[in-house]
């Protein structure tokens, strides 16, 4: 298993679900984190490459899809960390919208710890 990390705002938006979602949306994240490489891989993860005029290269997603939530997390595949840097209802433009700024206010931390 990989180790997950939360950034704040993330481990915040966690904290927020109400109890039900939050057990659905850690045995997701637990599930995904045995594997999060890429399907391509042989993993769990399903990359995000770009969404309209934004970049997510390297953002991965975990869909929820009877609960609405979505979960974007990045690696640091030589430290094996999984970065939850995303929990938030599914609406696409939201949520690529708070990785890229997210991606941004993190940078390189997110990718090479």
């Amino acid at each position: 298993m990989w180790e997950v990390k939360f950034i704040p705002e993330a481990e915040k938006e966690l904290g927020d679900l109400d109890g039900s979602l939050k057990k659905q949306v850690l045995y997701g994240i637990a599930k995904v984190s045995q594997n999060p490489l890429p399907a391509s891989e042989g993993g769990y993860g399903k990359p995000l490459g770009s969404k309209g005029n934004i970049n997510l290269t390297g953002f991965f997603k975990i869909k929820y899809k009877r609960i609405a939530i979505r979960v974007i997390y990045t690696m640091i595949r030589e430290k094996r960390v999984m970065n939850i840097i995303v929990v938030n209802k599914r609406d696409e433009d939201e949520c690529y919208n708070l990785a890229d700024q997210r991606g941004k206010k993190y940078g390189d931390k997110l990718f090479k710890g």
